[in-house]
């Protein structure tokens, strides 16, 4: 295994551990610590900064699993990147529901958030045994 490929896996595994980190330990430590009035605005805060970084080591790993033509890892990363982007994108969208008490459209983007990251977290988290 070359290091560009060593690389690649270690990629997936700061994308999977960012996004287990921040789910399972950052949120709900957040929500058991702070109130609405003060969660909120930390949780705005950090979440697009997650997608931002996922983001950019999914385009590193696009960039090198490009340059060994690899297409099969140029598709995975390509589809984090992308989808890590939408999620960042829809952050606003998200935040003025949210705000206006449209509960029906925050529900839709937070679902479509949710349903993303746990794709991205799935596909870094098992294309080394396919």
């Amino acid at each position: 295994m070359s290091v560009l490929s060593d690389l690649l896996i270690l990629l997936s595994g700061l994308i999977c551990g960012a996004i287990v980190f921040q789910t399972s330990i950052i949120a709900p430590s957040v929500f058991k610590t702070l109130d609405a009035d003060n969660a909120s605005p930390f949780l705005r805060a950090i979440f697009p900064k997650l997608f931002v970084m996922i983001a950019f080591l999914s385009a590193i790993g696009l960039t090198i699993a490009f340059m060994q033509d690899n297409l099969k890892l140029t598709l995975i990363f390509m589809i984090s990147a992308w989808l890590m982007l939408l999620c960042y994108f829809i952050v606003p969208a998200t935040n003025r529901a949210r705000d206006s008490g449209n509960q029906k459209r925050f529900s839709q983007l937070h679902t479509l958030s949710v349903v993303s990251t746990i794709s991205v977290l799935l596909i870094n988290l098992f294309w080394i045994f396919f």
